[in-house]
């Protein structure tokens, strides 16, 4: 359930309601910062892929609004911050640690991690908390041919999974008011489901930095607190594992976190929803509009207490 106290720390906090309520004056305030973005797209290494399934036929949120409104504490609480700071980011060499409950536990190299499958496109819509959503063409392919290659265990109950930190060029944990570095989970399961993606890029290009390059999750059904950036591990585990934001504030973000829209933030209804971008408000859906492909998985459970 999303109720908090007004002391505790709050993700939406720095969603100013200017922001998200004007989004392209927000966006004409910015012209060197759109035109850099409009430069680092052209000379971005394209990444080919074929059509996957399960992709919303609705229209993609222009490329520079992603590329330019994020959530990445590690580089700034604004949502403009990222995209000004996250050019630090060093994602080469990159190597993913893929350990715990597995029969053959190993560190892959990013690229032999991007050979494992083919490359798929696959048009996402997302839900946030702060009661805005986008559209994003990934590319990436299953998680699940990730966790099959090490072979889970009959131990493997939950996957955790976490974030490149360096407090070199990344914040501090007393600056972002969140504790480094992030980690996030799913249940099995959850991992396992063909919905649940391992992205390399978006709109037909690799990842921006802030944008969790060069390998981070896509989880469509759930907020996008849930699809974790920039991943350096992932374990295999028998108990549920920790995760940031309910380490920050267990009373708003559950382990779950699928978007429901029949429980209300406490400062406002999570029943609508605006596009980035976009001036008027749409119906939210339930499981982010996934229903058919996931509700099966939470079958028999109470959705206000498993939050």
């Amino acid at each position: 359930m999303l109720f908090k106290r007004g002391a505790d720390l709050r993700y939406s906090e720095v969603t100013p309601k200017s922001v998200y309520l004007n989004r392209r004056r927000f966006l004409s305030a910015m012209p060197l910062v759109g035109a850099a973005f409009a430069t680092r797209a052209q000379g971005a290494a394209r990444l080919a892929a074929i059509k996957g399934p399960f992709s919303t036929d609705e229209k993609p949120t222009p490329f520079q609004d992603v590329a330019s409104y994020n959530n990445f504490y590690e580089f700034g609480t604004g949502k403009d911050e990222p995209s000004k700071n996250a050019g630090r980011l060093k994602t080469s060499p990159w190597s993913i640690a893929v350990q715990g409950a597995v029969a053959k536990p190993k560190v892959f190299d990013l690229a032999d991690v991007m050979k494992m499958a083919p490359l798929e496109e696959r048009i996402y819509r997302h839900r946030c908390v702060e009661a805005w959503s986008i559209v994003v063409p990934w590319i990436g392919f299953p998680l699940s041919v990730l966790l099959k290659a090490v072979e889970p265990t009959a131990k493997a109950k939950f996957v955790a999974f976490q974030s490149l930190y360096d407090s070199k060029y990344m914040l501090s944990e007393r600056d972002a008011g969140i504790a480094f570095p992030y980690v996030e989970g799913l249940r099995l399961d959850e991992a396992m489901h063909p919905l649940a993606l391992l992205c390399f890029g978006m709109y037909g290009r690799e990842l921006p930095k802030q944008d969790g390059a060069p390998v981070r999750l896509v989880v469509p059904w759930k907020y996008g607190f849930k699809s974790i950036k920039s991943i350096v591990k992932v374990k295999l585990v028998e108990k549920e594992p920790p995760t940031t934001w309910n380490l920050a504030n267990a009373r708003e973000y559950g382990f779950y976190s699928n978007v429901n829209p029949t429980v209300d933030h406490p400062r406002w209804s999570q029943a609508t929803e605006r596009r980035l971008g976009e001036f008027l408000k749409r119906k939210t859906l339930m499981f982010n509009g996934y229903a058919d492909q996931v509700a099966s998985l939470y079958t028999g459970m109470d959705l206000r207490k498993y939050y």
